[in-house]
């Protein structure tokens, strides 16, 4: 038998990681995300500055952690969505802790949490509305029918914004988990942030903790920027994905540090035939300056809902610790839909299972409607400067007997085994591509291709345009508590 960590030891290696990382944000929150000059007057960073703002507690805010807040909260935001075609409004949350339940942001908006700031989702199951599955999926993902509404919620917005300085927004999740292991839900567990149908979105410099469910989940939505997010979620928690970016084209994830009960990124686009039927695809996605922890998922997975397609996804900078897999695509027969045009570069990654791993016999439909023959397509897939000790196995490259996964390139690759490793690193079936300057070996259905590159590597695709998301810059905003 193989020398498993315990769960204590799990715990405590994801502990000692979060810490290090939160001296890490703290020193960059310091240097660069906001300027404090005295308690009613701060800079801060944002895609739009706002010409209103008020603070929670002019709407009869209490933050002592027992009182209720969801009507101040609803009132504060209701009252400053009248500046929405005069300069756009903020609403300020002051050190405290804020028991709160769902509550619907508004367009031409920025929610700014003080450091000391902690959003208090209500346990009470009476505050979260009940709302319609997503149409792309056809029912929720816990169970058939509707679902809870997301604790922060918006749909149909433009010019959204959801920062701080650092401050948190805990999901107090814990009731929400028990009931999903205890087969207790008729409805789907509420996310912690979700935007539908929505453009220029920020979601930045916060600290997620705790979510029912999936953390960040902007769909349906364009031109998405999420940056400076720190997750973090019992690894043993259900379904807990960090950032899920799911039909949404332009967005750019970077800086965020994820500790998850499931995978830190997962890319999705609808389930089966709902999702095909829908046909909104995830494309022109950029993740950078990723930190990973998931001992039981992937930093990065692809699907497995996917139906609408996912294409062009630019990943790089990437750090994954005691984690499943590296970049990991989920698909199987009856999804449809499409992954092409992926793009990975400079990972490294430490005590992982898999280091590339491919499955298209992920399963798991909706319901018995889906079409058995609608099979994915996944082409062009690209890996190049990846480094990766204490592995288990190389690769698990798993196509679809009669669709198999085409173009498939690894370069510059280098994968240090386990004490305890895998005897055979690359298992690979229905798949075909190239490599070049990878150790150990890959499969034959990757064979060497050298000469031309950096000592005779030959390197695989990363593409040297910039996407439109990529030139939304920051301004530098301010905040007066003195004017309203």
């Amino acid at each position: 038998m193989e020398p498993k960590a315990t769960t204590s030891q799990v715990r405590k290696m994801a502990m000692l990681i979060m810490a290090i990382i939160m001296v890490m944000i703290t020193m960059r929150g310091a240097e660069s995300r906001m300027v404090r000059v005295q308690e009613d007057y701060f800079e801060y960073t944002a895609m739009n500055c706002r010409e209103h703002s008020a603070s929670i507690v002019d709407f009869g805010g209490v933050g002592d952690g027992t009182t209720l807040n969801t009507k101040a909260f609803q009132e504060a935001i209701s009252n400053l969505s009248q500046y929405q075609s005069d300069g756009g409004s903020m609403l300020f949350v002051p050190a405290g802790k804020w028991l709160i339940g769902s509550f619907n942001l508004t367009s031409h908006f920025t929610l700014y949490l003080h450091r000391d700031a902690v959003l208090l989702a209500s346990q009470d199951v009476n505050e979260w509305q009940i709302i319609d599955p997503l149409p792309s999926y056809g029912r929720g993902r816990d169970a058939p029918g509707g679902r809870y509404i997301s604790f922060i919620f918006g749909t149909n917005l433009t010019d959204v914004i959801v920062t701080g300085d650092n401050g948190t927004i805990d999901g107090q999740g814990a009731l929400w988990w028990q009931k999903f292991h205890r087969g207790q839900l008729k409805h789907t567990r509420p996310y912690l942030i979700e935007l539908m149908y929505s453009d220029s979105i920020q979601i930045s410099n916060l600290t997620l903790v705790n979510s029912p469910s999936w953390n960040v989940h902007p769909v349906y939505s364009s031109n998405i920027l999420v940056q400076g997010i720190t997750i973090s979620a019992p690894l043993n928690s259900p379904n807990t994905d960090g950032i899920n970016p799911d039909s949404c084209s332009n967005t750019r994830i970077e800086d965020c540090y994820i500790v998850s009960g499931d995978d830190c990124v997962a890319i999705k686009s609808g389930w089966d035939e709902y999702g095909i039927s829908f046909a909104m695809p995830t494309k022109h996605l950029i993740i950078r300056r990723l930190t990973c922890i998931s001992p039981t998922s992937a930093v990065i997975a692809l699907g497995s809902e996917m139906s609408g397609g996912i294409q062009d996804v630019r990943a790089e900078s990437i750090l994954a610790i005691n984690s499943e897999s590296g970049v990991r695509i989920k698909t199987a027969p009856g999804r449809g839909g499409y992954v092409r045009d992926v793009y990975v570069r400079d990972m490294s990654m430490h005590t992982m299972k898999w280091v590339f791993w491919m499955t298209g016999n992920y399963g798991s439909h909706p319901d018995t409607k889906y079409d058995p023959n609608a099979f994915p397509e996944v082409r062009n897939i690209n890996y190049r400067d990846v480094a990766a000790d204490d592995v288990k196995m190389a690769a698990r490259l798993e196509g679809i007997a009669g669709d198999p996964f085409k173009e498939i390139c690894v370069s510059n690759a280098t994968i240090k085994e386990a004490v305890k490793a895998k005897k055979v690193q690359w298992a690979c079936t229905d798949v075909n591509g190239k490599s070049s300057g990878v150790s150990p070996t890959p499969c034959d259905l990757l064979p060497e291709e050298s000469g031309g590159g950096v000592d005779g590597v030959r390197e695989c695709d990363f593409p040297a345009d910039r996407l439109p998301i990529e030139d939304i810059i920051v301004k530098s905003c301010s905040y007066n508590g003195m004017v309203r």
